[in-house]
C-alpha cells in the first residue's frame, strides 16, 4: 500500500487518531492541575495587551478550564461558544468511530464553503464581542 493510502509519513489514520487522542488527553490534563485564573500560568493574550479588544479566542482556556471542572455555567461566561465547541467535536468524533466500526464510509471530504463560512463566523464574533451592548459574548 501506498505512503498516501495510509496518511501523511506513511503512518496508518488509526496512529494519527490515537496521537491526537494522546495530545488532547495530555493537553487537557495538563489545563485540568494549572488554573489559567492564577497570573503567570499562561500569557496574556497579545491583542488584548496591545489594543484592549478581546480576540475571538479570549477565555476559551479559561472556559475549558471551567469545564474541566464541571462548572459549564462559568465556560459559557467566560467563552460562550466553547462548550458547544467541543459537543460539536465530541459529536464528529463518535460519527467517524461508530460508521468506522459498522464498517461505514467515513466522510472525509468537507463543502468548500465551510471553511470560509467558519471564518467569517470568528471574525464576527471578534468584533462583536468587542462592541457595546455584546458584553455578554466577552469573557467574564
Amino acid at each position: 500500500m501506498s505512503a498516501h493510502a495510509h496518511g501523511l509519513g506513511g503512518l496508518s489514520p488509526r496512529v494519527w487518531w490515537a496521537a491526537a487522542g494522546v495530545a488532547a488527553a495530555g493537553s487537557l490534563a495538563w489545563l485540568a492541575t494549572h488554573d489559567p485564573n492564577q497570573p503567570g500560568h499562561y500569557p496574556t493574550c497579545l491583542l488584548l495587551q496591545a489594543t484592549g479588544y478581546y480576540c475571538p479566542a479570549c477565555g476559551g482556556t479559561r472556559a475549558t478550564y471551567d469545564l474541566l471542572h464541571g462548572d459549564v455555567a462559568g465556560a459559557f461566561a467566560r467563552h460562550p461558544l466553547v462548550p458547544p465547541l467541543y459537543l460539536a467535536v465530541a459529536a464528529y468524533v463518535l460519527y467517524r468511530v461508530v460508521r468506522a466500526r459498522q464498517g461505514r464510509v467515513v466522510r472525509t471530504t468537507i463543502p468548500n464553503w465551510l471553511p470560509v463560512a467558519i471564518g467569517v463566523a470568528v471574525i464576527a464574533f471578534g468584533v462583536l464581542r468587542n462592541l457595546p451592548g455584546w458584553e455578554f459574548l466577552s469573557p467574564a
